[in-house]
């Protein structure tokens, strides 16, 4: 018996972004992209229709932010885990992210290192957020950081 196959909907509305990720989840045997939209609409609908074990999305896209299609995806696709993989570095921006569902963090510009742990980690329950991104999220949730939130800042470091 192999690897486990685990199924991957990316949305992703800048192509060259989109090339790398599925050149780089094409190498991976275990992992089998369903789909690629460009929107959060779309997002939303393929969610429920394909149910996948775990959606990529990015926070900037057309129609519908990547934050308020987590949300939706939540109500359709409940089992679905989901990794954002997003430019933008605002702390605020990940802490919303995560707060709409998302299992981590994936900064784009930190892709080629962070993506497959951030996959990994996603398909297994557990929080993963960029190191480029963690020491400042870390400095800024810690303040008023609940111990169960404590917890998984502590297992990122």
């Amino acid at each position: 018996m192999g690897e486990p196959c685990f199924t991957v909907l990316l949305v992703e509305d800048y192509e060259p972004f989109r090339r790398f990720v599925v050149t780089k989840l094409q190498a991976q045997p275990q992992l089998r992209i369903l789909n690629e939209v460009c929107d959060g609409a779309e997002a939303v609908q393929k969610a429920e229709e394909l149910q996948p074990d775990l959606i990529l999305l990015d926070v900037g896209l057309p129609t519908l932010n990547g934050i308020e299609a987590a949300r939706r995806i939540r109500e359709v696709s409940p089992n679905t885990k989901i990794l954002f993989v997003s430019e933008n570095r605002s702390t605020d921006i990940a802490e919303e992210a995560l707060r709409a569902g998302g299992l981590g963090y994936v900064v784009k510009s930190d892709a080629e290192k962070d993506l497959l742990p951030g996959i990994d980690a996603a398909l297994h329950g557990k929080r993963f957020i960029s190191a480029s991104l963690a020491g400042h999220f870390l400095v800024t949730t810690t303040l008023s950081a609940t111990p169960a939130m404590l917890s998984w800042i502590i297992t990122i470091i």
